[in-house]
């Protein structure tokens, strides 16, 4: 939500700072395997509270170490 915000009224500090803290991380997580787009939206959802299950063969859920790097990336940003 601070991201739509900030786009709204062109705010290019909290953008650039988003884009940087959260964005390109996230991006490296999801870059690291095929399908893997699927796989942390999955583990966001769950981990901030929405469980939506495993991931359907042939993709593979995020691993322990992945999926603690997204929970510290969306720890970070806070309740949106």
């Amino acid at each position: 939500m601070e991201f739509y915000r900030a786009i709204a009224v062109d705010d290019h500090a909290t953008t650039s700072r988003l884009i940087d803290e959260f964005f390109l991380p996230y991006l490296a997580i999801r870059n690291r395997r095929a399908g893997y787009a699927v796989s942390i939206v999955k583990a966001g959802a769950k981990l901030v509270g929405h469980d939506a299950g495993p991931v359907r063969a042939p993709l593979t859920d995020l691993t322990e170490e992945e999926l603690a790097q997204l929970d510290a990336l969306i720890r970070k940003l806070g309740p949106q």
